[in-house]
């Protein structure tokens, strides 16, 4: 149930903004939602106004107070609730470490695949009386990842894609032995939000693609940082997301892709 909710609330488009990307100021005519789901509250009120003309749904991963470990967000809230404002493609930043020399600090990765390697979280909406299996072979909406990528290139910013994120469940950052046996799967980014957030997507039938946002080297490479560098890097990151963001969302086509078809032949 939405509270105070109108036909002026509904969005197509949701950003669900990861470390350092806290607030709709990028946003016009903006508006606040509480909604309630089954799974109880989403990580902060969400904020709908529009962006060139474009109604979008902004909601901060973390809590705008960056409040909510990554091991505590309610993902299927946070899902539930965009999917009850109407949303039906996610724009989801976020801050990774990289596994390669060659993916840089400040650069941006569109990830097409990913590596689950999360212990205790709950992965799926479909836990009760209908059990769900989904196609997860290709986790990101293809239409929204090369949109992404191609508008990050006209605009001169260095990124990434194809790559393979891999997910760990935090808050604790790996070991070597861990950060080296990453590098050897293959995986070109680490980070700790993407699942389930990427799985209940696909099971809500909402397009999605990460914008993941290079703030230093895993621990593999041995090149210390300090915090100050990485904050720094991180709100370089946020301003290069909000620009391919901005430039992005105008550009989408209406046209939609299979993914708000995934149940087909998924539920039992």
């Amino acid at each position: 149930m939405v509270l105070g909710m109108s036909f002026k609330c509904n969005a197509e488009i949701g950003i669900i903004g990861g470390s350092g990307f806290y607030d709709p100021a990028m946003f016009d005519s903006v508006s606040e939602v509480k909604i309630h789901t089954p799974f109880g509250p989403p990580s902060d009120i969400i904020s709908v106004g529009d962006l060139r003309g474009v109604r979008v749904a902004f909601l901060p991963r973390h809590g705008k107070r960056h409040s909510i470990p990554p091991h505590l967000i309610n993902y299927h809230a946070n899902i539930w609730a965009l999917r009850d404002l109407g949303v039906r493609r996610i724009l989801a930043p976020s801050a990774v470490g990289s596994l390669k020399e060659e993916i840089k600090p400040g650069d941006l990765v569109i990830p097409d695949q990913f590596i689950d390697f999360t212990k205790n979280r709950r992965y799926s909406f479909y836990d009760g009386a209908v059990v769900g299996h989904f196609s997860l072979a290709d986790p990101f909406c293809p239409d929204l990842n090369q949109k992404v990528a191609e508008t990050a290139r006209k605009l001169g910013i260095s990124v990434h894609s194809p790559a393979c994120y891999v997910c760990i469940e935090g808050p604790r950052f790996s070991t070597r032995a861990e950060s080296r046996l990453f590098r050897s799967w293959g995986a070109d980014i680490i980070g700790m939000t993407l699942v389930p957030e990427v799985v209940l997507a696909r099971e809500a039938g909402i397009c999605y693609t990460t914008i993941a946002t290079v703030t230093d080297y895993d621990v593999w490479a041995e090149k210390p940082v300090t915090a100050q560098e990485v904050v720094e890097t991180l709100k370089s990151n946020v301003e290069k997301a909000k620009k391919v963001i901005y430039e992005t969302i105008p550009a989408i086509s209406e046209r939609r892709c299979t993914c708000d078809r995934s149940s087909e032949n998924a539920l039992v």
